[in-house]
């Protein structure tokens, strides 16, 4: 429960980190129910999430339409990030038929994982220069490689993270290659933890080890400044073997539905 609660608590703050420095953001707390919005185009970033246990469908139902008549009121598209040990077991089956009632359709699955420590990488990883997201150039090179690699309209994902009051609490990094961006990662530190964000490399340069590099340096960072050892994740397919390479386990899984 301890590591299932840590997975969850960072990934709501990473939405309100994002949110707060929105200037159409909103965060707002109701019974049962975080919204943590950043009023964009993209709806994964305007997001809702179960903050405690729900045990009926009716209990779910008032939750998930009380988060659809807030967006409906402001005009926005919008998501719903579930951490599955929030619902009892029997609501896991049926949340997928009740949130399409609201238009909301499962775009993914995404392993929750967490790690004390990180294992000593298995392969010798690549040269290359890190830098942090801190001035106009690595916030447009972090802006570049997130769009293309999330397949992401640019002006949407610069819509969310070229602003500055976003890297306040949101630690992101870009690794280059002979001068060139190939590789980000984010952390964001909360609930006890560093979680891991935006992990992402350019196609083309795949597989050489860039995104474990900056992920890696990310890590470093947060432990320095945070004195933070354990993170978490939440894991795509692609990059699941590597996470369980790097001391990751999984220990809840992340069901996101879109408007």
């Amino acid at each position: 429960m301890v590591d299932f609660r840590s997975v969850e608590a960072n990934l709501r703050e990473s939405f309100r980190v994002l949110a707060r420095g929105s200037p159409s953001g909103e965060v707002r707390e109701f019974s049962g129910l975080s919204i943590a919005s950043a009023g964009v185009s993209f709806q994964m970033f305007n997001a809702a999430f179960l903050s405690s246990p729900v045990a009926s469908e009716p209990e779910l139902e008032r939750r998930v339409a009380e988060a659809n008549a807030h967006f409906g009121a402001r005009g926005l598209e919008w998501s719903w990030w579930i951490c599955d040990d929030w619902l009892a077991p029997p609501m896991r089956r049926r949340a997928s038929r009740l949130l399409k009632k609201y238009d909301l359709n499962e775009a993914v699955e995404l392993p929750g994982m967490s790690a004390e420590e990180l294992l000593p990488p298995f392969r010798r990883l690549p040269e290359m220069e890190v830098r942090r997201v801190a001035d106009e150039g690595t916030r447009a090179a972090f802006c570049q490689i997130g769009a293309l690699c999330f397949n992401v309209p640019p002006p949407w994902f610069r819509e969310v993270f070229d602003n500055l009051a976003v890297w306040r609490d949101f630690a992101g990094f870009v690794g280059y290659v002979d001068g060139t961006p190939v590789s980000t990662a984010a952390t964001v530190v909360a609930a006890g933890v560093a979680g891991v964000y935006n992990v992402a490399t350019i196609p083309g340069q795949q597989r050489r080890g860039y995104g474990e590099c900056v992920m890696r340096r990310a890590l470093e960072a947060a432990r320095a400044e945070h004195g933070v050892a354990r993170s978490i994740l939440q894991s795509t397919p692609q990059g699941l073997r590597l996470y369980q390479r790097m001391g990751y386990r999984t220990v809840t899984k992340v069901s996101v539905y879109s408007s």
